[in-house]
């Protein structure tokens, strides 16, 4: 999720792409570079760093050209360095190309394009492009791009110069976004409209697969074959802010909706359709090694601390292995049991990669020479600079303090790692493997289909219940772990104290908060233990609880025990949780909202706890 601005007109381009990926900088600010067509030239300026630092270079080093083109990058392959910032440019630095996406087969391609000759600089996936481009280039760069794109497989929001074609920037798209911008005698290219908002209230917005060409005085759209598309202008009336949101009135919102593209990214290049491998470049786990280990310790905090809770479920069962899970701020003052450090692992967990207490506990298991693995969403933070092994998750900058998207794709970090783990140490065999494979291939589409089904009927519940001192939350096995992130979630933005038990706990003191009217949601997703929560439910409405299910799609039983019903799609059992949150998410939005509380900062919170 990077911010990409292009700009071809009469002014100087530089001081145009600056303020537009200043406005775009919280879509990406590990590094930040520059193309710009000057007297005959592509010149280039780049750097790792928020987009400051390319500001002081480009005064050390002043570029000035009409036409011109920036990113602010969000790393996914390569960390952030000078090397890997964007542009990247093919062999004989002619062809500049930035993009925003991943490109899943770039492996492939860079092997193909090294055996013929092509040197690479960076450790990125998108630097084929430009020696793709390179390869097929025949003195139009829009046909080049088109037989590149018919090529390369993943998701792209793109924009290509080429030095010899100096009057145009062409960009293309799938799956991640990119806006044409309509000016008089100049015109833009962008990744999201506030970039250019200053400068025309006229966009048009590409849809996947299409390719633009801006030069000053024509914006042309064209599918992937080339056929000339007719695009309908779309005037702007937000204001800046609502626009840096995407039409969103808070980022939480935004960030909710954008999870099913979040998980599908974080998916991306590493399962595939009917395959019986799950491919982790960044963790190499052996046969020996895993059956070896007596512990695996995960640790982390907050919403990570919840979704560790998924993970511990997951990987024993999988792979038999015991799982120790702890909030960091306690594990690291626990002095930890360690006597053969090989017998170990530890798994820290990290939207930010710079908690304090999660750094504090990978530095102690450090001291004792055990393995460390991070999930995070940051590469190049602390946490991925200090880890033996790193697991990137994909969701890209998150804005809101209450986490949603990064919590969604630790899970499917996490359901790749058990699954993997438990296929290398030989408890998953391949058809088992392929099943599972192609149910975490349907999570992207069943996520939507959550947040379409039900936002509208959340939104009406929310409002009758938002005026309530106290809602619970009860459920069992991954439906706890579940049901105190919902909890949390509910109290940290609307303020309501919400809290969430074990179902089983009930009738050892939890009953006794239990009477006429008060809220319980009752979450009931897991099969091996559903009979159970079905009689926990029924305690909870003997006291006169006001009873909110939340089951799977086709499960009538939940419904006769409950006032009213959440369904979420269907799925296998191991991954109910990363859909049944999404309901949970919403609640707690629509309920601060209906309170009137700063939903993208709650008082006395931070996104990142960089102290302890």
């Amino acid at each position: 999720m990077c911010g990409i601005v292009g700009y071809v007109g009469k002014q100087s381009a530089v001081p145009i792409v600056m303020k537009g990926l200043a406005k775009l900088e919280y879509r990406g600010y590990d590094s930040a570079g520059m193309a710009v067509w000057q007297k005959g030239d592509l010149k280039i300026e780049k750097t790792a760093g928020r987009l400051d630092r390319l500001e002081d270079k480009l005064k050390q080093n002043p570029i000035n050209g009409t036409v011109g083109m920036g990113q602010t990058r969000w790393a996914t392959h390569g960390r952030p360095s000078d090397a890997n910032a964007h542009p990247h440019l093919d062999s004989e630095e002619k062809i500049a190309v930035i993009h925003n996406g991943i490109i899943e087969n770039y492996m492939e391609l860079k092997e193909m394009l090294q055996k013929e000759g092509h040197e690479f600089h960076s450790q990125t996936d998108t630097e084929v492009i430009p020696h793709l481009l390179e390869k097929y280039y025949e003195g139009d760069i829009e046909k080049a791009l088109r037989k590149v794109l018919h090529i390369i497989e993943g998701s792209y929001a793109l924009v290509v110069m080429h030095e010899d074609e100096p009057e145009k920037i062409v960009g293309a798209r799938k799956d991640s976004p990119l806006i044409a911008g309509l000016g008089k005698g100049e015109n833009f290219i962008a990744s999201d409209i506030p970039a250019i908002l200053e400068y025309t209230r006229e966009i048009i917005v590409l849809n996947h697969g299409e390719m633009v060409t801006i030069t000053e005085d024509d914006v042309t759209v064209t599918d992937l074959e080339g056929r000339r598309i007719e695009k309908d202008v779309y005037p702007v009336t937000w204001n800046a802010e609502a626009a840096e949101k995407s039409g969103y009135p808070h980022f939480m919102l935004k960030e909710i909706h954008e999870q099913p593209r979040a998980i599908k990214d974080t998916l991306a290049g590493r399962i595939e359709k009917g395959k019986t491998d799950i491919v982790l470049d960044e963790i190499e786990f052996s046969a020996d090694y895993l059956k070896k280990l007596k512990k695996i310790y995960i640790v982390a905090c907050g919403t990570a601390f919840h979704a560790a809770m998924v993970g511990k479920y997951l990987i024993e069962h999988f792979t038999r292995i015991p799982v120790e899970v702890d909030i960091a701020s306690e594990f690291r003052y626990r002095d930890p049991i360690v006597d053969d450090p090989e017998d170990y692992l530890m798994i820290v967990v990290s939207q930010s990669g710079e908690t304090a207490d999660t750094l504090g506990s990978l530095r102690e298991m450090n001291r004792k020479d055990v393995r460390i693995m991070a999930i995070t969403n940051v590469i190049g933070s602390s946490v991925a600079r200090e880890a033996d092994d790193v697991l990137l998750t994909r969701a890209g900058p998150e804005i809101a303090v209450a986490s949603t998207k990064a919590y969604t794709t630790q899970l499917v970090a996490f359901y790749m790692t058990a699954i993997k783990m438990g296929q290398i140490i030989g408890r998953l065999d391949n058809n088992e493997t392929r099943d599972l494979i192609d149910a975490l291939l349907d999570l992207p589409l069943l996520a939507q289909k959550v947040i379409d089904a039900n936002e509208n009927k959340i939104e009406k519940m929310a409002k009758r219940y938002s005026s309530k001192d106290d809602i619970f939350f009860i459920g069992r096995h991954l439906d706890y772990a579940l049901a105190l992130e919902g909890a949390l979630k509910l109290k940290e933005i609307s303020y309501i104290h919400a809290e969430a038990y074990a179902a089983g706990e009930l009738k050892h003191g939890t009953l006794a908060l239990i009477e006429k009217g008060v809220p319980v949601f009752a979450i009931a997703t897991q099969p091996d233990i559903y009979a159970k929560m079905i009689s926990n439910v029924q305690e909870v409405k003997a006291r006169e609880a006001t009873i909110i299910g939340l089951g799977t799609e086709g499960d009538q039983e939940i419904d006769k025990h409950s006032d009213e019903t959440i369904h979420i799609a269907k799925t296998q059992k191991y991954f109910t949780t990363v859909l049944a949150v999404i309901p949970l998410q919403l609640f707690s939005y629509y309920a601060a909202l209906e309170r009137d509380c700063d939903v993208d900062k709650p008082r006395n919170l931070a996104k990142s706890v960089t102290v302890e």
